[in-house]
C-alpha cells in the first residue's frame, strides 16, 4: 500500500514561506538540504508526518506560474471560525467561510487562503470525512 509522504511547491523566498507556514499552520522545518542551484526544506508539525517540501531555486526572481493544473492543499482544524479570525489578524486575507451541502446535509465548512507565492490552501472544519 502506498503512503503519501509529501507535496512539493516551488517558492521564491524561503524565509517568507517558512514564516507563513509556521504562523498559519504550525509547520516547522524538519529538514533543510542545500545543493548547488537549489535548496529543499521539509515542513511538518506534530499532527502527522505528511510534509510540505519547499523547493527554492537559487537565483530565481520571477514568480512561478501555477497554470491551470494546480488545485489546492487542504488542512482541517477544530475551530474554523477561530482560525479564520486568527488568519485575518495575521493579515493573510482569508476568503469568507463557506458551507457546502450534499443531499440536504452539511458536507463541509471551509475557507481558502493563499500563501506568499499564491498557492491556494483550503482550511476545513473537522467534520465528516474531513478529519
Amino acid at each position: 500500500m502506498a503512503k503519501a509522504i509529501h507535496m512539493m511547491i516551488r517558492v521564491l523566498d524561503e524565509e517568507r514561506s517558512r514564516d507563513f507556514y509556521a504562523r498559519a499552520f504550525g509547520l516547522e522545518c524538519a529538514d533543510r538540504y542545500a545543493f548547488d542551484g537549489f535548496t529543499l526544506v521539509y515542513l511538518r508539525n506534530a499532527e502527522n508526518d505528511f510534509e510540505i517540501e519547499l523547493t527554492i531555486n537559487h537565483g530565481r526572481s520571477e514568480p512561478y506560474a501555477h497554470g491551470d493544473g494546480y488545485g489546492h492543499l487542504a488542512v482541517c482544524v477544530e475551530d474554523l471560525d477561530g482560525e479564520h479570525r486568527r488568519f485575518t489578524a495575521l493579515g493573510y486575507g482569508p476568503n469568507p467561510i463557506k458551507e457546502f451541502a450534499r443531499d440536504g446535509a452539511l458536507m463541509a465548512r471551509f475557507f481558502f487562503v493563499q500563501d506568499p507565492d499564491g498557492y491556494k490552501i483550503e482550511v476545513l472544519q473537522r467534520h465528516g470525512r474531513y478529519r
